[in-house]
């Protein structure tokens, strides 16, 4: 009997956990001397590196006799531990509670959520040692709840050890042992401890370079050893209120340190140069990055860590709306004026009837211009205004109003506005009957805005 081919095929989904691929950075690492490669780490089931620790963390639970049959997960996360212990969970068989800052993003809740994970939001702006805070909560939640285990992600060593088995490995193979520069954000401190301690090991002269957010208090303690008070920030995922235990700065030899609008920026910027969907925390470690590597050579190779996928603050740094209220994106308001200096010249700015002309006059006016509407002025005043569907209506019921005066058959003055008001603005003001505004700048009318000219203006 033909023995059947073997098949390749995971037994679960935590089996598809790392392996994640080395990518080369060619537009946004064009200007650095050195090979600028990214571990991409949301191929990672869960989109994020994350997924490593979560199944590290509760086996070694399990294997400590913590974590029993039926029991319950407990963390506080930003939301991406959540995922990688929730999937982990689900597999299993365990049920997950999950503790996140309310400054994190609604598409991270919904997702923990669409695992079938508990999710309870606690505030951002509150110290670590707070009632209020998610660490606290989620302490009080195991305290509560019979069969609970928090697997504490700041203080589990589980956390970097799944970075010492894995990641670090991986990057070692991935660039035969080539690897000059390793840099990756500073968090919880896993990855960069656990990849960087396994890094060294193979050679002591590779350089480890954490990236901290402004607002965090992990880069002054780096260089000083004193705690300092945390200030709120934007980004998500990385930058610490508190020293993790997990964080081992012995294989760490420098920290810079971004902002928000660096790290959202360029985070954007790594999306559409790159093709690589990432999240701010990404951004954060590619701009940082490229300021630890300036002084880098043509036969340096530095990995950077982009910790997890984009798709999850599509309502936040990749919502220009979000961007601009937040300063991160200037505000780039189109404004009547600006779309009037580009109308086409061969139009006039402002055709108008004299409330005495006669109907056949407005009527002629709109034939020659190809116009809907004609505003009615009198004495730098606008008094009405002549619709084309209207007039020809009541022209088509008695003929003899061709011949009446305007200010018999005129209805109300249009919206008017200033060169300085938004197109926004404009657009809110323009009716089915009244497609348009009337521009008034020092008291007098000088020109007329369509809706054709704002799309024309648009598609250019």
């Amino acid at each position: 009997m033909t023995e059947k081919p073997a098949m390749d095929v995971k037994d679960n989904i935590l089996e598809t956990i790392g392996n994640t691929p080395l990518v080369r950075m060619h537009r946004v690492g064009g200007d650095l001397a050195c090979d600028l490669l990214a571990k991409v780490e949301f191929f990672n089931p869960g989109g994020s590196v994350k997924d490593r620790i979560g199944l590290e963390m509760i086996r070694a639970a399990e294997a400590e006799g913590r974590l029993k049959e039926g029991g319950t997960i407990v963390e506080c996360t930003s939301g991406n531990t959540g995922m990688g212990l929730a999937l982990a969970a689900t597999v299993l068989g365990y049920k997950a509670i999950f503790t996140m800052p309310d400054k994190m993003s609604l598409e991270k809740i919904n997702v923990l959520k669409a695992v079938g994970a508990e999710v309870i939001v606690t505030p951002t702006a509150v110290p670590a040692d707070s009632p209020e805070s998610y660490y606290k909560v989620a302490e009080r939640i195991v305290e509560d709840t019979p069969g609970a285990v928090h697997t504490n992600q700041y203080h589990n060593q589980s956390n970097p050890l799944a970075h010492y088995k894995s990641t670090g490995p991986e990057i070692w193979r991935q660039t035969a042992g080539r690897i000059t520069h390793f840099v990756a954000t500073l968090g919880t401190g896993g990855t960069i401890s656990g990849a960087g301690r396994y890094l060294k090991e193979q050679n002591p002269d590779i350089k480890v370079i954490g990236v901290d957010p402004e607002g965090s208090i992990l880069r002054e303690y780096f260089y000083t050893k004193r705690m300092t008070e945390a200030r709120p920030y934007k980004v998500e995922g990385i930058g610490e209120d508190i020293i993790p235990t997990s964080t081992h700065f012995q294989y760490v030899d420098d920290v810079v340190q971004v902002d928000d609008k660096e790290s959202f920026l360029m985070a954007r910027r790594v999306s559409r140069e790159e093709g690589m969907l990432v999240g701010g925390s990404c951004g954060s470690a590619v701009a940082g990055a490229l300021k630890a590597l300036k002084d880098t050579g043509p036969d340096d190779v530095a990995v950077v860590v982009l910790p997890d996928t984009g798709e999850r603050y599509l309502s936040k740094l990749y919502n220009d709306e979000w961007m601009r209220e937040n300063g991160f994106l200037e505000s780039h308001t189109v404004t009547v004026g600006k779309v009037m200096r580009d109308k086409s010249p061969s139009l006039p700015a402002l055709v108008s009837v004299l409330p005495a002309q006669t109907v056949r006059n407005a009527i002629s006016l709109i034939r020659i211009h190809d116009i809907s509407f004609i505003p009615v002025i009198e004495d730098d005043k606008i008094v009405g205004s002549v619709v084309e569907n209207a007039i020809m209506r009541a022209v088509f019921e008695d003929a003899t109003v061709l011949d009446q005066r305007v200010d018999e058959v005129m209805e109300e003055p249009i919206a008017s506005l200033s060169p300085t008001d938004t197109v926004k603005d404009a657009i809110r003001r323009m009716g089915r009957e009244h497609p348009a505004v009337i521009v008034i700048e020092g008291g007098k009318p000088v020109g007329i805005l369509t809706r054709t000219d704002v799309i024309g203006f648009i598609s250019q």
